[in-house]
């Protein structure tokens, strides 16, 4: 079988060179290197984005010596990368056409736990341009915003390629064959005091991965109309992460055991379903004992709306259960790693612990949202048990979310995967003490 030009793309703050080590083991596998291209882009200029890029890249791939007009090419990308390849994908039809396999190596594909930090002084002073210039020192501060956990960018390009009406990933002629890898460990030293559990580092196993539903939590309907839950059905096929031993962040592109060579080089000569589903049984088979170490992660990346769109920033939702005496017991795991996207508070994402939540010990499962306006003039209501305080405009509600838990079908909680969770509020105006203060005759 003709083999596709390979295209290699980079992640943040790295150059094409991050790329040498597999371009020479590939070539010693009898891939021919001037088939090989391995970009570089510049992500430490604080007024460049991540679209930027992409549009960047398509410009780069017109000018590419070897590389004809709409050739289709194969590609691999690491971390940041992901990135730049869904945005790139995401701008025309026919791009989906070119790309015929997309291997992401630790895919930063919903962002990282480190970005928010980089944009710090701090961040700046051991990740910045170091050239001496106009943009000394500068991190990238457009593309780390895009990067945040739960980012508006992130939220955005998900529902355009994860959530949309068109599929973009699968087994088809007009869609990529996609393999995610990352690496079942962290750092060691001084690099694994910033490192938080659940990651290789620097991504977590959880946001790599293309397997994303969203749940709408539509409480602006009343409480027995259907559609006041709306769970969004797959849209591409099952795209697992594939965990390797002994590897992290840096070290999956610097220092790639054979086993991983050998699967990548598999993966690129898959050209049907059946032999994906056979290299995704391959892969999981060979890869048991990494994940065997591995702790089971889920993202939840929520955020609330009114019934205008506008974002609610001032809220708070707990999970917890009911026992037959009637006790509450809050699910603590689901809290207790929480980020909010300082760009939009109405955004945010919780990191969970499955085995910590143990979900098939769960016999009913509640949700608890609470919102404030920060005005008594106005105030959240949904469609739920509630009560409220008009003397503050603070409002709580609870929601019986049990039937999603006890559906195999929709898998509430489903390991390595990130569930996009919209709350829709109605916002009012609130009447104190019977009186309409915020507009009268």
């Amino acid at each position: 079988m003709a083999r596709h030009p390979l295209v290699l793309v980079h992640g943040y703050s790295d150059s094409a060179e991050a790329f040498r080590r597999w371009e020479s083991l590939l070539a010693a596998r009898g891939r021919d290197v001037t088939a090989i291209h391995a970009a570089s882009y510049r992500s430490l200029t604080n007024e460049v984005t991540i679209p930027d890029i992409a549009e960047a890249f398509d410009r780069a791939l017109a000018m590419r010596a070897g590389l004809d007009d709409d050739e289709p090419f194969d590609a691999i990308v690491h971390s940041t990368g992901m990135l730049v390849i869904r945005a790139w994908l995401t701008g025309f039809a026919k791009r989906r056409d070119r790309l015929k396999h997309l291997i992401c190596l630790a895919p930063a594909t919903f962002g990282s736990p480190l970005a928010h930090k980089g944009r710090s002084w701090l961040g700046a002073l051991f990740k910045g341009e170091k050239r001496l210039g106009p943009d000394f020192l500068e991190a990238g501060d457009r593309i780390l915003d895009g990067l945040e956990l739960a980012s508006r960018f992130s939220w955005d390009l998900a529902h355009e390629d994860l959530l949309g009406d068109e599929t973009f990933y699968g087994p088809t002629k007009r869609t990529p064959f996609v393999f995610v890898f990352c690496g079942a460990s962290g750092y060691s030293g001084l690099r694994k005091l910033i490192e938080e559990p659940g990651t290789d580092g620097v991504v977590r196993w959880a946001g790599c991965p293309l397997n994303t539903r969203k749940i709408i939590l539509d409480l602006t309907l009343p409480a027995r109309d259907p559609q006041q839950i709306r769970i969004a059905e797959w849209k591409h096929v099952d795209v697992p992460l594939v965990p390797i031993a002994g590897r992290n962040h840096g070290s999956i592109v610097s220092d790639p055991p054979g086993e991983l060579v050998d699967l990548v080089e598999a993966a690129l000569d898959v050209s049907s379903a059946s032999a994906y589903s056979a290299w995704q049984e391959t892969a999981t088979r060979r890869t048991r004992d990494a994940r065997s170490t591995m702790r089971r992660w889920q993202q939840f990346i929520v955020r609330a709306l009114d019934e205008r769109g506008d974002p609610i920033t001032d809220y708070n939702v707990q999970l917890y259960t009911v026992s037959s005496r009637g006790r509450e017991q809050q699910v603590r795991e689901f809290d207790v790693d929480v980020h909010t996207y300082r760009g939009d508070p109405s955004l945010r994402c919780f990191h969970v612990d499955l085995d910590a939540v143990e979900p098939a010990r769960l016999e009913n499962l509640w949700l608890k949202v609470m919102a404030s306006s920060g005005s008594e003039l106005v105030g959240y209501h949904g469609a739920i048990a509630d009560s409220s305080d008009g003397d503050s405009g603070k409002w709580s509600g609870e929601m019986d979310l049990s039937p999603l838990v006890d559906d195999e079908g929709v898998k509430f909680f489903y390991p390595f995967t990130t569930t996009l969770v919209e709350i829709r509020l109605n916002r009012e105006p609130m009447p104190l003490e019977g009186v309409n203060k915020l507009c009268w005759f």
